[in-house]
C-alpha cells in the first residue's frame, strides 16, 4: 500500500555512504545503538557529509519553475511593512522595512530637539549580508537610552551595547556573553540589571548583575544567585512606576516562573547583593505582573485558574486568600493584559482567535474592541500614563496593520498597509477534528474561494504543540504564493500548546506527547475525509519542536502523507538534553537517562529510533542551519543519515544545510525567501504541480 502512494513521484537516489561508529548506550538495562554519534562534532568529515548532502538537494530541487517561484515569492514580499509602534515617555519607536531589506530598520520620532521620523539604528550596516541581525531592544522609560542586542549568524549568542535615542550615537558600554539575557533599565537611567550565565559554554548558575554606565562589565556586581539549586534562570523587570525590581525565576522552559521583588529608591544601591522578598514560588503556578499600584501589583496567573485570570495581589498582605480577581477566568485564554490610565487592556484567545477589551481597575465595564476580523492581536503597547494604546492585528488573509485605539475605542491605522492584496479572494474558516480520545482539535483552513473539495488539492498541514506556545493566524507573503496556486494550507492548534490554557499544555508534555500526534494525525484524517486533499498530496511541516511533530508522524503514519517538510527538528529525544540549549526542555519531554519511566515513553515515539528496515516513508525534506545553537545541526544530520541507510531505498529523504543562519530569528530576507522557494520546489515536484 506504502509503495503505490509514492512510486509514481519517487525516482531512487544515489546517496553516499554515511560511515557508522559502534557506539552503544545502555538506557537502564536496554542497550541503544547511536552508530552516527560522530555526526555531532564540527570535523572536516562531518562538513564533507554536509556538502554530499546538500549538492544531492540542490540538484534535486532544480526544478524548471523554481525561478518563477522565487520571483512570486519577491514579488509578494516587496512592500512596505511596519511593526507596532512603541511609546517611551515622548519618543516613538517603530521598525520600517522597504520591501526586500535583509533586516528591518528601527526609527524614533520625537525625543529631544529633533523633528520628524529618523533612523534610530539600521542593522543592514552591521554587515553586508544581513546575516547580522538586531536581537532585542529595552528602552529607558523616558527613551533617552535605548540597550540593544546583536546576534551574528543566528546564534542566540548576544552582545549588547547602548546607544543614545536623540544623538544616535554609542556609548562606550559592550556586554558579551549574553545568550538569553533581559535588561531592565534603573529609573535613573544610570545602569541597568541583567542576567547571564557564568560562561558562553555554561548553561548553569545564571546570575543576575547591575552594570553602571561607563563601567567595563567585568566589574559589574552579582546582585543574586542561587548555588544550591543550579538549574534556576533569573529574568529581571522593573514596575512602571520604577518603585519595585521584580526577578523572575524559572527552570528550564516551564512557564511556572517564582517571583521575587525587591524596593528601588534614590539612595538605594542598585548593586547590593541580595534584599528580595519571594512573592510566588518557582513551578507552583503561571505568574506575570503587568503592573502596580503602590504596593498593590497586578497578577496575570492560571493559580487555580488553567485559562488564566487577573488577580491584585497587596505585599502587605500577599496571601492567597488575600487575593481579589479583577478579571475572572473565563471560556477564552487571558493572554496578555496592559494597564493604561484608569483601567486595563486585555487580549483573550478563543479557539485561537483573538479578542480584545478594555476594563475599568475593578474589571468591570468591560468595553469590545471591534476587530477587522477573526484574526490575531499582538504587540499592544500601553502605558498607565495614557487611556490611549496601539496594537497589531493579523489573519491569514490580512496583512499586518497597527492600530492606534482612542478613548473612545475609534480605531485609526498607524500605519497602514501597502500590500496590493485582496483579502476577498480567500477563505479563512475554522473546524473541529476528532483526536484518538475523542478531544476536539480546532483547525484553521484557508484556500482560494470557489476551491472545489474534490479530494484532489494540493495541501500543507501545519503545527507545533509544545512548550505552551499558542499558535494563532498570521499572514505570511509566501502562504499567499501557495494559496494562489490552488494550495490549501491548515493550521492545527494541538495539545501541548496554550490554545486552551494549562490543562491544554499538560495534556501534550511528557508522557502525554503521543496526544500530540494522534491530533495531528486526526487532522490530516480530517482533511483527507472532508475532501481538502488526499494522502498523495498532504505535506506536513513543522519546525523545532514541530521538526520532532512531523518526524515522529511520518514514520508512525507514513501511509498517510505525501510529502514532509522538517525545519530545525528535535530529532534524538536519549541525547538532546546533552547538547545545544536541550538541557532547558526536560521539564517539557522529559531524560531518558536519568528517569527510566521517561526513557520509555521518549524511546516509543523519538524519530532517530524508530526508522524501521525497508519501510518507504514519504519525501521528506529536512532543513537546517549552521548556526542554530539551539536546536543543533546534528539532529537533523542523524536523521537524515538514518532514513537513507534505512529505510527503503526508492524514498526521497533530502538534507537542506544554509550557511550563516540559524534557528530563525534574525535569517535575512534574501535567505528566506530561498527558503521558501526550495520548499515550494520540493512540493511541486512531489505533487506533478504546474506553477502558474
Amino acid at each position: 500500500m506504502i509503495a503505490s502512494i509514492f512510486l509514481a513521484v519517487v525516482v531512487p537516489l544515489n546517496y553516499p555512504t554515511t560511515p557508522t561508529d559502534d557506539v552503544v548506550d545502555d538506557f537502564h538495562g536496554t542497550p541503544v545503538a547511536d552508530p552516527y554519534r560522530w555526526l555531532e562534532g564540527d570535523g572536516p568529515e562531518v562538513r564533507a557529509f554536509i556538502d554530499e548532502q546538500n549538492a544531492i538537494t540542490d540538484a534535486y530541487l532544480d526544478v524548471e519553475s523554481k525561478p518563477a517561484i522565487r520571483a512570486r515569492l519577491e514579488e509578494l514580499t516587496d512592500y512596505l511593512r511596519f511593526s507596532t509602534p512603541s511609546r517611551y515617555g515622548d519618543t516613538v519607536i517603530y521598525t520600517r522595512n522597504d520591501g526586500l531589506q535583509p533586516q528591518s530598520v528601527m526609527y524614533v520620532r520625537g525625543g529631544g530637539d529633533v523633528e520628524g521620523d529618523r533612523v534610530l539604528i539600521d542593522p543592514n550596516t552591521f554587515s553586508d549580508d544581513g546575516t547580522v541581525a538586531l536581537a532585542g531592544t529595552t528602552f529607558t522609560k523616558d527613551g533617552a537610552l535605548m540597550a540593544y542586542a546583536v546576534s551574528v549568524g543566528g546564534s542566540d549568542q548576544r552582545v549588547v551595547k547602548v546607544r543614545q535615542v536623540e544623538s544616535g550615537e554609542d556609548l562606550a558600554d559592550e556586554l558579551t556573553n549574553m545568550r538569553f539575557s533581559g535588561i531592565a533599565w534603573n529609573p535613573d537611567n544610570t545602569g541597568f540589571w541583567y542576567n547571564q550565565y557564568p560562561s558562553d559554554e555554561s548553561r548553569l548558575n545564571n546570575r543576575l548583575r547591575y552594570h553602571v554606565l561607563g563601567e567595563p562589565q567585568g566589574d559589574g556586581a552579582i546582585v543574586y544567585t542561587e548555588p544550591d539549586d543550579p538549574e534556576l534562570s533569573l529574568f529581571p523587570f522593573v514596575t512602571d512606576a520604577g518603585d519595585y525590581l521584580v526577578v523572575y525565576k524559572s527552570r528550564g522552559t516551564d512557564r511556572r516562573s517564582g517571583v521575587m521583588y525587591r524596593e528601588i529608591c534614590d539612595d538605594c544601591d542598585p548593586a547590593k547583593q541580595g534584599g528580595f522578598t519571594e512573592l510566588f514560588p518557582v513551578q507552583d503556578a503561571r505568574y506575570s505582573i503587568v503592573g502596580n499600584t503602590d504596593s498593590t501589583f497586578y497578577v496575570l496567573t492560571d493559580k487555580d485558574a488553567p485559562r488564566r485570570k487577573l488577580v491584585a495581589v497587596d505585599l502587605l498582605k500577599p496571601e492567597i486568600e488575600n487575593w481579589q480577581t479583577i478579571i475572572p477566568e473565563g471560556e477564552a485564554v487571558l493572554e496578555t493584559v496592559g494597564t493604561i490610565d484608569g483601567g486595563f487592556v486585555a487580549v483573550h484567545s478563543k479557539d485561537g482567535r483573538s479578542v480584545l477589551t478594555v476594563r475599568d481597575r475593578t474589571g468591570g465595564s468591560v468595553r469590545n474592541v471591534e476587530l477587522p476580523g477573526e484574526g490575531t492581536v499582538f504587540g499592544v503597547d500601553t502605558d498607565p500614563q495614557r487611556e490611549t494604546f496601539t496594537f497589531g492585528y493579523t489573519s491569514y488573509n490580512f496583512p499586518s496593520v497597527a492600530f492606534a485605539a482612542d478613548e473612545e475605542l475609534g480605531l485609526e491605522e498607524v500605519f497602514p498597509s501597502t500590500l496590493d492584496f485582496d483579502p476577498s479572494g480567500f477563505d479563512v474558516s475554522l473546524h473541529f477534528a476528532t483526536s484518538k480520545d475523542g478531544t476536539q482539535v480546532p483547525l484553521f483552513v484557508t484556500h482560494k474561494k470557489g476551491l472545489e473539495l474534490d479530494g484532489d488539492n494540493p495541501a500543507i498541514l501545519y503545527g507545533y504543540g509544545g512548550f505552551s506556545i499558542g499558535q494563532s493566524p498570521y499572514f505570511a507573503p509566501s502562504l499567499i504564493a501557495w494559496l494562489e496556486q490552488g494550495g490549501v494550507y491548515i493550521f492545527a492548534g494541538l495539545r501541548g500548546g496554550d490554545e486552551y490554557g494549562a490543562e491544554w499544555h499538560e495534556a501534550g508534555k511528557l508522557e502525554n506527547k503521543q496526544n500530540v500526534f494522534d491530533d495531528f494525525i486526526a487532522s490530516a484524517e480530517w482533511a483527507i475525509d472532508n475532501g481538502y486533499t488526499k494522502p498523495e498530496k498532504l505535506a506536513i511541516r513543522g519546525g523545532s519542536n514541530g521538526g520532532l511533530l512531523v518526524a515522529a508522524v511520518e514514520l508512525q503514519r507514513p501511509d498517510l502523507f505525501g510529502a514532509v517538510i522538517c525545519q530545525v527538528p528535535v530529532i534524538d529525544m536519549l541525547r538532546y538534553h546533552t547538547f545545544g540549549t536541550g538541557r532547558f526542555w526536560t521539564v517539557e519531554y522529559g531524560n531518558a537517562m536519568e528517569n527510566p519511566e521517561h526513557f520509555e515513553f521518549m524511546y516509543a515515539y523519538s524519530p532517530l529510533h524508530n526508522v524501521e528496515e525497508g519501510v518507504l516513508y514519504p519525501p521528506t525534506l529536512v532543513l537546517t542551519a549552521d548556526g542554530d545553537d539551539r536546536v543543533v545541526p546534528a539532529h537533523a544530520f542523524k536523521y537524515v543519515a538514518t532514513l537513507q541507510a534505512n529505510a527503503d531505498p526508492n524514498g526521497i529523504y533530502l538534507l537542506h544545510h544554509q550557511t550563516d543562519a540559524g534557528h530563525g530569528a534574525g535569517k535575512p530576507t534574501a535567505k528566506r525567501l530561498d527558503e521558501a522557494a526550495d520548499i515550494y520546489a520540493f512540493l511541486v515536484k512531489q505533487f506533478g504541480m504546474t506553477w502558474e
